[in-house]
């Protein structure tokens, strides 16, 4: 071997210590970043077992999560990815307020309901996965209805349509 191929052995040498040390960085790095993962795993579990209730909107029979806590009304379908047919959330507030939606950690398109103390439907807003623009009631509500995006289109139910067997506030 002469001196260039001993140095050129060394170079390569060096450069495959460089790439072994860069790859566990990354490793390290990603393997990191799956500690948050398993937090969000662990919330949308939780979240997936909060209690149901029937409603019937616009005539149309539906299932609804039941979100009345600040946890869990800040949570919501973030970090879902599949909503059932028929199947939404109903978000509870103790008085009637201007609520504003948005969908970040939300992988699901939805419309939203907003609805009055009297259970009538004040607007519907079509919302985009990951989407973080503010969507408004029009006027103070007590309850929000979230359902797969499109769902109150299909069955032509729109503001001023009625929702029956909602809970009283508290």
């Amino acid at each position: 071997m002469t001196a260039n191929s001993d140095r050129n052995m060394s170079s390569v040498l060096r450069l495959r210590s460089v790439a072994r040390r860069a790859a566990l960085v990354a490793f390290t790095a990603f393997a990191a970043g799956l500690a948050p993962l398993d937090a969000l795993a662990q919330a949308a579990e939780k979240a997936q077992s909060l209690p149901t209730i029937p409603l019937v909107v616009g005539g149309r029979k539906v299932v609804a999560e039941v979100a009345r806590t600040p946890a869990e009304l800040a949570t919501g379908l973030m970090w879902r990815f599949s909503l059932r047919p028929d199947h939404g959330m109903l978000f509870v507030y103790d008085q009637p307020r201007l609520m504003s939606f948005w969908m970040r950690n939300t992988f699901i398109p939805l419309s939203i309901a907003f609805i009055d103390a009297d259970g009538r439907i004040l607007n519907i807003e079509d919302m985009a996965p990951q989407d973080e623009r503010l969507h408004w009631s029009r006027a103070p509500g007590l309850y929000a209805l979230e359902m797969r995006k499109g769902w109150f289109a299909e069955h032509r139910i729109g503001p001023g349509a009625m929702v029956e067997g909602l809970p009283k506030q508290r």
